[in-house]
């Protein structure tokens, strides 16, 4: 796993991949299972130099998904209420499992990887370092962020472009991304970067403050950043006014993206094609290393297993989500690489019910995988 101190992410190396016997086939896990892992100590010296991202091709050339992987997500999908899109690609194989993966859905948090990627890039152009001084100051502070607005004092937080980034990653903060974003330079930037890397199908809105927001039937004001501020406005507004806006939104999401948008995106990603070497290792690194949403995708991943994720969750209201997602790289033990993204548009079934989804689609793809 990867520390977010400045120092570690700078350092950070690939990990080869290690042949093992098959994953022995097990139903989804019908309850979340966490598994502790200990801490990495902190380097007491340099590290050798970074290594070349190895990329493990697939045994063999896959025109068509393997039947019980492509039977078992369809059963799954189809079971399921609520409006979700599934998308799951192999490393290397030609086919893909798609349901409603070319419709537009809430991305949420899941666009902060987006805002990773564009800072990343800069580092690799030249433009920035990840151990760059940041201050972030009260004015900074946006909704739905408890991390950075602990450590912000009366003289404000003084932190770094690369320990910003550890925390919008793996613990989804909302004013890490708004710093980082401006850093990158704004919402127009991530929407360039995203054209120029040929991923379309991804949208970018104006950052959390405005998504949260307009979700939420407000016109964003600077008051918002203080205490409970946003949290009172919203209440205030009529059940018309707050489901109104959330059909607006839900109907066509200026974060849109699509679950085969987001799986292309990511494999792409784990093959190198985004970023460098460097970046690509530290990107996965931080994915792997998320706390949140440990009873989504990843409770259906084996143990021996590598699982890099980002996930997304919207605003609540009258029992709907407005958006709740979870995305990742399943890297088996012989190395091949799946993506796989579970994006429920508009969730109205219980948080349980939604993990189950998440955990079948993941443990299908473990249990059949090589077969």
């Amino acid at each position: 796993m990867v520390r977010l101190t400045v120092c570690t992410l700078l350092l950070a190396v690939s990990t080869a991949c290690v042949s093992a016997p098959p994953v022995v086939p097990r139903a989804a896990p019908r309850a979340p299972k966490v598994i502790p892992v200990p801490p990495r100590p902190i380097p007491s010296r340099p590290l050798p130099p970074l290594r070349p991202v190895q990329v493990v091709p697939p045994p063999r050339a896959e025109t068509s998904a393997p039947a019980a992987i492509d039977q078992g997500i369809r059963a799954l999908w189809a079971a399921y209420p609520d409006r979700a899109g599934i998308a799951v690609l192999r490393d290397g194989a030609a086919w893909e499992i798609a349901h409603r993966g070319g419709e537009p859905m809430p991305q949420q948090s899941v666009s902060k990887l987006w805002v990773a990627i564009a800072i990343l890039q800069g580092v690799d152009d030249g433009r920035w370092r990840l151990s760059d001084p940041v201050t972030v100051s009260a004015s900074d502070i946006t909704v739905f962020s408890r991390a950075a607005q602990a450590k912000v004092g009366a003289t404000g937080w003084q932190t770094s472009v690369g320990e910003l980034l550890g925390l919008m990653m793996t613990k989804s903060d909302n004013t890490a991304n708004d710093v980082l974003l401006r850093r990158a330079g704004g919402p127009e930037a991530i929407r360039a970067m995203l054209s120029a890397k040929g991923l379309s199908a991804i949208r970018f809105g104006g950052g959390e403050h405005l998504l949260q927001a307009g979700t939420a039937g407000l016109a964003w004001r600077e008051e918002y950043r203080r205490g409970q501020s946003f949290q009172a406005a919203r209440a205030q507004l009529s059940e018309a006014t707050r489901r109104a806006a959330m059909d607006r939104y839900i109907s066509n999401p200026p974060d849109g993206a699509t679950p085969l948008g987001i799986a292309r995106g990511l494999l792409r990603l784990k093959r190198g094609e985004l970023l460098s070497p460097a970046s690509t290792r530290l990107l996965l690194g931080l994915m792997e290393d998320s706390v949140t949403g440990k009873a989504r995708l990843r409770g259906g991943v084996p143990y021996n297993w590598q699982f890099a994720h980002k996930t997304g969750t919207g605003q609540d209201h009258a029992g709907r989500t407005a958006g709740y997602n979870d995305v990742g790289l399943m890297t088996a033990p012989d190395g091949s690489t799946y993506a796989v993204v579970v994006m429920i548009a508009e969730a109205y079934r219980p948080i349980a019910e939604r993990q189950q989804l998440m955990q079948g689609v993941s443990a299908t793809v473990a249990a059949n995988h090589g077969r």
